[in-house]
């Protein structure tokens, strides 16, 4: 049991909110990760003091999954709202479909650090990419450094959150977003797309990992692993 609730919000299509879709929806990716950020956050919110906990995905324009342990705000007015509870039965072995948005980082202490300070983050793939060497081929070295670096970071979150990944999982789509902030600096932020076969190591681990989400960026739609059974359960 893990008390989580899946749901599925979509924008109402009718008239009134239709009208309004380039405002709740904006083309640019950055605006619209600000505008969607808001959107599904009115579905949570009971307060000024409430603590985000849920993640979140976009699934398309004005379509949004979260994972939450409490059921969404009843918003008829703006969304079509399905929920059901999220409690995967898992065993050691087990072997699920898997897709994730995530932002990965890696933290490297700055030369001369004094022991034991934090490492500052960074982007996995913008790191990677610094440590290419220049030369002629860099832009063709790029999509292996890209994959490269992705399967890394997504191997390390399945030995620290038990599981492993199967085969060569899909890493893809990888975009940096830029988000306008009142007053200051813009936030800027990796995404990677993967998808893939994993396998079950520690079902409680991994669970735990599920509710809490993978990589940074979660309040703007990152780490939301979707789970399916895979055609076999074990292997």
């Amino acid at each position: 049991m893990t008390g989580l609730i899946l749901s599925r919000a979509r924008l109402r299509g009718d008239a009134p909110v239709a009208a309004l879709a380039r405002l709740l929806v904006p083309a640019d990716a950055g605006d619209r990760a600000v505008a969607s950020h808001r959107l599904v956050w009115s579905l949570f919110t009971d307060g000024a003091g409430r603590r985000r906990d849920f993640l979140w995905r976009e699934e398309g324009a004005g379509s949004f999954l979260a994972l939450s342990r409490r059921p969404p705000n009843p918003l008829d007015d703006l969304f079509e709202i399905e929920s059901r509870p999220f409690e995967p039965v898992l065993s050691a072995g087990d072997q699920l479909g898997f897709r994730l948005r995530a932002n990965p980082v890696v933290a490297r202490k700055p030369p001369g650090a004094a022991p034991g300070a934090r490492g500052v983050r960074h982007d996995v793939v913008m790191d990677a990419l610094h440590r290419l060497p220049p030369s002629a081929a860099r832009a063709e070295a790029r999509p292996a450094a890209v994959v490269e670096a992705g399967r890394g970071w997504l191997d390390r979150q399945g030995a620290a959150h038990g599981f492993e990944v199967l085969g060569e999982a899909g890493v893809d789509g990888y975009e940096t977003l830029d988000l306008a902030r009142e007053g200051g600096r813009s936030i800027r932020y990796g995404v990677l797309e993967f998808e893939g076969l994993l396998r079950v190591r520690d079902p409680a681990a991994f669970l735990a990992a599920l509710a809490a989400g993978f990589g940074r960026a979660r309040a703007f739609g990152c780490g939301l692993m979707l789970i399916r059974r895979a055609l076999w359960a074990r292997g």
